[in-house]
């Protein structure tokens, strides 16, 4: 039960800085989806430091699980591929390619600092 209450509450807060970032760069977004592209981009950073620290497991259920899985958006990422494909080709294979080759690229930077942090 307290496991699902960590993941529940950090899934919570995860969500409403998405929305919170979202607003922030809708007014901004032209033919790149921005925010969901930073966000992604730094959950992707974030959750390789939490995974990185060692963190204990309550804590990286509400951190990792909850608060980046909120905060991440698989689905929001999947609806604006599928609209760019259909309105900008040179815009959806630069959007691909740069969320997961940056992504990826966040990831690893993000295990390595928080490997060395966890010493």
């Amino acid at each position: 039960m307290i496991n699902t209450l960590l993941v529940g509450s950090g899934a919570a807060l995860g969500a409403m800085l998405r929305f919170t970032l979202n607003n922030y760069f809708e007014s901004q977004t032209k033919r790149l989806p921005r925010a969901t592209f930073f966000i992604n981009l730094t959950g992707s950073f974030l959750l390789g430091i939490f995974f990185g620290i060692h963190m204990s497991s309550s804590m990286y259920l509400f951190l990792g699980t909850g608060v980046m899985g909120g905060y991440t958006t698989f689905s929001t990422f999947n609806f604006e591929v599928f609209v760019l494909w259909k309105n900008d080709r040179q815009m959806f294979y630069r959007y691909l390619i740069g969320s997961y080759g940056l992504g990826l690229l966040c990831s690893f930077f993000g295990l390595m600092i928080g490997s060395y942090l966890g010493r």
